[in-house]
């Protein structure tokens, strides 16, 4: 069987980003959406997503370059003057690692976003969280330690198979890569032991903001055996508030909408879900 998730991330970062899941999903082939629940838009997010029952909510972990659901005084060694989150993971992850005070302030906040999540009334269907900040060993323990109490039954791990895509086009093996990607394996195998369900693969990274409709069409194409995810930052405007420059979001959309590219899926075989519609035990059979 070859399963597939397609996720869009920051959900609730902006109205352009709310209406480009909502099209995606009910015109598309989106099946999940991860939720920043401090987003300048995250009311208007959970409000769709209430009438969208068959999509997939997950909770994305904000932790850099985003605004706190705690107030800063409570967090100080996390934020900067202005209140919000650093933006140097180098910098702040070395703190989470080695200040016990730090972490204790990391703790709370994690707990304070899956708290909020939780008061959506939304099944939590998965966690990721904002640039794989999770790949952190004392944030995945955070996630696993506190997620647990709210329901945590799927996670991202961004293990990424280049070989794959490199059948598609070239592919550069950058350093910061080869610098994640152990992490990335063993985060997948501390979820997977935890009992979480995780996707084989993640396609998306290298691509990130500009998976095109021909290189969306060309991987379902040649899509393995197995449950992959497939994650993109689809909105109606290229720019908003706090959007990354130079991401094609609007092309990401026009892809997600295709219907050759929803056609393609049906001619392969390959089964559309949610992260809950591939339970654990269902995910190891595959």
């Amino acid at each position: 069987m070859r399963n597939l998730i397609v996720t869009a991330d920051d959900f609730g970062a902006s109205t352009a980003v709310n209406e480009a899941v909502e099209q995606a999903h009910t015109h598309g082939i989106l099946t999940a959406a991860s939720l920043m629940v401090a987003g300048e838009a995250a009311e208007d997010a959970i409000i769709r997503a209430r009438h969208l029952p068959t999509l997939g909510v997950g909770l994305h972990l904000v932790l850099v370059e985003g605004r706190p659901v705690l107030p800063a005084k409570d967090i100080p060694d996390l934020v900067d003057a202005t209140g919000h989150f650093r933006t140097n993971m180098a910098l702040a992850g070395a703190s989470m690692f080695f200040h016990p005070a730090v972490r204790r302030q990391l703790a709370a906040e994690i707990e304070a976003q899956f708290a909020a999540f939780h008061a959506t009334g939304l099944p939590l269907d998965h966690v990721n969280a904002h640039k794989h900040f999770h790949l952190h060993p004392t944030i995945a323990g955070l996630i696993l330690s506190i997620g647990r109490r709210y329901g945590l039954a799927a996670a991202r791990a961004p293990v990424e198979p280049l070989d794959l895509l490199a059948r598609i086009e070239p592919v550069p093996r950058t350093l910061a890569g080869r610098i994640a990607a152990p992490y990335a394996r063993s985060v997948a195998r501390r979820f997977r032991h935890a009992g979480l369900v995780v996707p084989d693969r993640v396609l998306g990274l290298a691509w990130s903001g500009h998976m095109t409709r021909d290189r969306v069409a060309a991987l379902i194409d040649i899509l393995p055996p197995g449950l992959t995810e497939l994650y993109c930052h689809p909105a109606t405007d290229d720019i908003y508030p706090g959007s990354a420059p130079g991401y094609a979001y609007r092309a990401e959309l026009a892809a997600l909408t295709d219907p050759a590219v929803k056609e393609l899926i049906s001619q392969r075989n390959i089964r559309l879900g949610r992260f809950a519609d591939f339970p654990a035990d269902e995910e190891v059979a595959a």
